[in-house]
């Protein structure tokens, strides 16, 4: 499908003329931030947007060039004379808008318009009879869809924890929860977080329908790509083209498509039957780059924030405590504020938070979970009302149920909705914490651990280098203090090093703090480090204060698919080798590294 494009801003030829040299910020009329960057005769063009999570640009006090400028909300700074981010360091490219010159000395700003594929092959709205679409909240990112006579699960997260042990379910799943999951004609799961792709779930399904049909998409990260090591044995998994119409029968179909910042990883839905759509845009920052159907019948998208271990997990520096609730607290604002929008943009009939109903209920995670204040669903349906008073609002329970036809002729939005009974378990008491921690720690104690040289193998596995960047890795207790039997070791990732000491050469520098038992479970089963970032199970300090989209993409979507062979690094210890000896000790601490001049990298 080819793309179309529209004029997003004009400006005639005194405005033209009126532009400086250097960034200039310009508004359209219908109030769209823009910034047109000139140099003599070269005129460049963005929107004013960081591509990270659509925060807003503004001068960069730092800059001395007149090139760069920094977003608002993490600090993220582009270049717009070469439309390169320079912090993160190595990381996007800001999409540019076509600069079309007049001949009466105007210019207009032209901005391709990513493809629409719902519209292929488009369909009438068909009237529904009542129970013939509806929606049951499960718990979490999970619905239940019954569309005629099929059935289709998003997301099961029904048990265990997810990222570790860092998120557990709010919500109590309703009884019979599983077993609609085993009977369900058809499962979608959007991307590889453990809060989406739930291995404890989906080895309770596998016991009894590992046949079962479960649709992902085409992600260069595979959706499944742990299966083979997980032990979850699912027979039937479909690998779907972004933006292709998938049929389920004659009166069902859906489409995955791709998100615009993390295209490695996330998906989105729409699924149509008998012509009305259904949105789902789960967890996605820029689905389809931002290009998503006006007028569906139901939208349902995440909205509480916090899935993150920034700024929580992060200490020193400008980290204070007050400095965190401050912008937690100034984030989640944007983020309802946005959320809002958003859907008054869209103008669905029906939209349902969802996917954010989680908590930190472990006991060693009581900081982050009092820190961690997250948006509350009903704020923002409040908000949403205010915007749009005919859109019918649903704040989810478990097993509540939205039956589409009445939602639709219902203008007032009542009766569509049947709320669980009376009585019904709502919010989760109990989370089997041992059972699973156990399983965790169980690392500990693998022999690998027992010879140092696994660092060198692991990271050499890993493949990350020729990157400026040092990191000291300390192995700790649940409350992050240094553990006598843990390893505590450098790694210099330009040329893949593991010094006793700092390198005297100007350098970028993390100090990260791992949980021992998620530290060492993720380095013998060759995982994501998801699981360490995302599950609040490290404390981080760096200096500079800059995030390093190159190491934490690396390390977080781009490591190997195939596990270390712990197999041949231990035979490898098993023959003779009179000038080497094996230790059980770790690693001594370090002393401490001397600081270094660090410089922000150059444009």
């Amino acid at each position: 499908m080819s793309h179309a494009s529209h004029t997003v801003l004009e400006l005639d030829a005194t405005a033209v003329l009126g532009l400086t040299e250097g960034i200039n910020f310009k508004k359209s009329p219908a109030g769209k931030c823009f910034m047109i960057y000139k140099d003599k005769n070269t005129v460049r063009a963005c929107r004013n947007q960081c591509k990270h999570q659509g925060g807003k640009f503004i001068k960069d006090i730092e800059d001395i060039d007149g090139r760069t400028v920094h977003c608002t909300k993490h600090n993220w700074k582009l270049n717009v004379a070469t439309m390169q981010y320079v912090n993160p360091p190595d990381s996007f490219l800001q999409e540019e808008l076509k600069v079309v010159k007049s001949e009466d000395g105007g210019l207009k700003l032209v901005e391709l318009v990513p493809p629409e594929p719902w519209t292929v092959d488009s369909r009438p709205a068909q009237q529904l009879q009542p129970g013939e679409v509806t929606l049951t909240y499960i718990t979490h990112a999970c619905m239940e869809l019954k569309a005629g006579d099929k059935r289709m699960m998003f997301d099961p997260w029904l048990t265990g924890p997810a990222f570790a042990r860092g998120c557990w379910l709010l919500h109590e799943p309703p009884p019979d929860a599983m077993d609609r999951l085993r009977q369900a004609d058809l499962v979608y799961i959007s991307h590889t977080h453990s809060d989406h792709l739930s291995y404890p779930s989906l080895k309770l399904l596998a016991q009894q329908r590992p046949d079962i049909p479960i649709y992902v998409g085409d992600t260069s990260r595979p959706v499944f790509w742990y299966l083979a090591r997980s032990g979850v044995n699912l027979t039937n998994i479909s690998v779907v083209p972004f933006g292709v119409w998938h049929n389920v029968d004659k009166n069902l179909r859906f489409m995955i498509l791709m998100d615009g910042v993390h295209p490695e990883i996330d998906t989105c839905l729409i699924v149509d039957y008998k012509g009305h759509l259904i949105l789902n845009t789960v967890d996605c920052r820029r689905p389809n780059n931002g290009c998503l159907p006006h007028g569906v019948d139901v939208m349902m998208s995440d909205f509480a924030g916090g899935a993150s271990g920034f700024p929580m997990t992060f200490h020193k520096g400008k980290y204070t405590e007050s400095w965190k609730r401050h912008f937690i607290s100034r984030e989640r604002k944007e983020l309802l504020h946005y959320t809002a929008n958003l859907v008054a943009k869209l103008q669905p009939k029906v939209y349902c938070p969802f996917a954010s109903y989680f908590t930190e209920a472990h006991p060693s995670d009581r900081y982050i979970k009092n820190i961690n204040t997250k948006n509350n669903p009903e704020d923002l349906n409040k908000k949403i009302k205010n915007l749009c008073p005919h859109i019918t609002t649903w704040t989810p329970l478990p097993g509540s149920v939205l039956d589409l036809a009445l939602a639709l002729t219902n203008q007032d939005g009542r009766d569509c909705i049947t709320q669980p009974p009376s009585g019904t378990k709502i919010l989760k008491d109990s989370w089997d914490f041992d059972l699973y921690v156990d399983e965790l720690n169980a690392a500990i104690s693998s022999k690998i651990f027992e010879h140092k040289s696994w660092i060198q193998f692991y990271y050499n596995w890993a493949g990350f280098q020729n990157y400026n960047l040092v990191i000291r890795v300390t192995e700790t207790d649940d409350d992050f203090q240094p553990r006598d039997d843990g390893y505590d070791y450098l790694v210099d990732f330009l040329d893949l090093s593991f010094p006793s000491v700092r390198p005297q050469r100007e350098h970028f520098y993390v100090e990260i703090q791992n949980r021992i038992g998620v530290m060492r479970h993720v380095v013998v089963n060759g995982l994501l480090w998801d699981d360490l970032y995302i599950g609040f199970n490290n404390r981080i300090s760096r200096e500079p204060d800059i995030y390093h989209h190159k190491f934490w993409k690396h390390f977080q979507s781009e490591l190997p698919l195939s596990a270390p062979d712990w197999d041949s690094f231990l035979k490898s210890w098993e023959k003779p080798n009179p000038t080497s000896t094996s230790t059980p000790t770790p690693t001594p601490t370090l002393p401490q590294p001397l600081p270094l001049p660090l410089t922000q990298p150059q444009p």
